[in-house]
């Protein structure tokens, strides 16, 4: 996992759920663990989608449930973004 996209997106669950970063690792489950809704699941997700400029499908959204899948969908997504941007 690339550090700065795991540090970038654990300042946004934090700032979004009010916990602190240092209570949240790659496995805690938002919902469980942080009691993210999906209001602030989507206010999550724009912000990723703005932080990183990718977009991500609605339908992708409830089957993110843990830090360490956020990172690597970003990290999949900006894959794809710089992919297509090649041809």
């Amino acid at each position: 996992m690339d550090g700065t996209v795991e540090k970038n997106i654990l300042a946004i669950i934090s700032d979004v759920s009010g916990f602190d970063v240092e209570e949240i690792t790659p496995d805690t489950n938002f919902y469980n663990d942080l009691e993210v809704d999906s209001i602030k699941a989507i206010e999550i997700t724009v912000a990723i989608e703005k932080k990183f400029q990718i977009s991500v499908r609605d339908e992708d959204v409830p089957n993110i449930t843990t830090v360490k899948q956020a990172v690597e969908m970003v990290e999949k997504l900006m894959k794809e973004k710089h992919a297509d941007k090649k041809t």
